[in-house]
């Protein structure tokens, strides 16, 4: 079974030294978090809200006090910081973005990476930062959708075109060469879960299942696969609430492939080498 690390609200300069700190301890990958501005004042609820066990930040998920930081950028640093790391979004906002600027960005991170990156991938929960970018709310999940066509024309390498509901794009390149980036779809409710069965290359969960939880979604996702016809299934990535050997235990014994762990439960506040410590202890721990 492979552990990742779940990044949220660190300074960039940080990022880079628990990147270096979780290659070198045996951690399989970082998935970073990301909104890409602050709206000050907003009333949006996260949809895992209201849900026991579901939600690891307690409080405002995003406020004055929030390390922002463009996804991309940030692991194309730790990406020559490390040689072994998965890098993936877990999740990048889709639908506020042109797709061609997605598209061309990923594929420069896919190269620069070796081949270590996976964009996962969202519509977004809060109104306000769609505001903010003049984003129609209302239409992010179409967005999201279409925006997945067009990512995955301009990876098979070569020019193509796409006339759709929202994007008219003329015959153009963004590689002269297929980009093999896995597409990660999230979002827990039924609706999302069909739409990472249906486009998706792997799954991501929302918030933090409990290991119960965890359980239904994995076999609501085998389900779906099976009825979709997918012959080879969806790799499915759980984060876990606490760094407790026999919780990670009772995930493998269930056959559950890639598991995440929040960093912020050991990688706080201190100095680099008390940090790195706790990482080190924390993988000893969990059994890397």
């Amino acid at each position: 079974m492979k552990i990742a690390l779940s990044l949220y609200d660190l300074e960039p300069r940080d990022l880079l030294d628990l990147a270096t700190a979780a290659d070198e301890f045996g951690f399989g990958g970082l998935w970073l978090g990301e909104h890409l501005v602050l709206p000050v004042e907003y009333g949006s609820a996260h949809p895992t809200h209201g849900q026991s066990g579901h939600q690891h930040h307690t409080g405002a998920i995003i406020d004055p006090a929030t390390e922002l930081m463009d996804p991309l950028v940030a692991l194309g640093g730790a990406a020559a910081y490390t040689s072994r790391l998965t890098l993936a979004t877990g999740i990048y906002l889709l639908p506020l973005r042109h797709p061609l600027l997605t598209a061309r960005a990923v594929a420069t991170l896919h190269e620069l990476s070796g081949g270590r990156f996976k964009l996962g991938v969202g519509a977004g929960w809060l109104r306000e930062e769609f505001d903010a970018l003049a984003v129609p709310f209302k239409e992010r999940f179409a967005l999201l959708e279409e925006t997945l066509d067009v990512l995955r024309a301009a990876w098979r390498g070569g020019p193509f075109e796409h006339q759709g509901t929202h994007f008219d794009i003329g015959r153009v390149q963004v590689s002269p060469r297929p980009v093999p980036v896995p597409l990660v779809l999230g979002g827990n409710s039924d609706k999302a879960l069909r739409r990472a069965v249906r486009l998706g290359d792997e799954w991501f969960s929302s918030g933090t299942p409990s290991f119960e939880d965890a359980l239904v979604l994995r076999d609501k996702l085998d389900r779906l696969c099976a009825e979709e016809g997918r012959v080879t299934g969806l790799r499915c990535h759980f984060r876990v609430a606490r760094w407790d050997p026999e919780l990670i235990r009772r995930y493998e014994a269930e056959g559950f492939t890639d598991v995440v762990l929040w960093a912020d439960q050991v990688w706080g506040k201190g100095t680099l080498d008390e940090n790195r410590r706790a990482l080190a202890q924390a993988a000893e721990r969990v059994g890397l």
